[in-house]
């Protein structure tokens, strides 16, 4: 189950140029305050953790549009963190899931990322019924 806090932290942006260590990511998550559970995962567990948010939008997200936003925001993590090339394969299997372009989400990182921008065209009641309550269906 992904729902749960991801982001606590400061939204910084690491330099495309700096190629950081296992140990100097999780010690950068650590001195931004993010979230020990997500300090401790380090690199392989935030894609293990995107990877099983995909499996879940897949199979038609059940959560909330507050836990969906908090799974997003794990997706700005990973971008900001340099790990684009590390979830593409990840991210074309989501972005092939996602309606309703036109309506931005959340803001989960710098730029228009494409994650932002739409939902699940499967997605559950709850993240449906609260899509709705904010006015973002189409």
């Amino acid at each position: 189950m992904m729902a749960n806090a991801t982001f606590g932290g400061r939204r910084g942006v690491v330099p495309i140029e700096t190629i950081m260590t296992d140990e100097e990511m999780v010690a950068y998550l650590r001195e931004n305050g993010y979230p020990e559970h997500l300090v401790r995962a380090g690199r392989a567990g935030l894609i293990a953790r995107w990877r099983k948010f995909v499996e879940e939008v897949e199979l038609g997200y059940p959560f909330g549009l507050e836990d969906y936003r908090n799974d997003l925001d794990l997706r700005g993590i990973i971008a900001m963190l340099g790990l684009d090339g590390d979830v593409e394969g990840l991210d074309r299997r989501f972005d092939a899931l996602l309606t309703d372009r036109g309506k931005r989400v959340w803001e989960s990182a710098a730029e228009d990322p494409f994650w932002d921008f739409g939902y699940p065209g499967n997605a559950r009641q709850p993240l449906m019924e609260d899509l709705k309550k904010e006015g973002l269906t189409g």
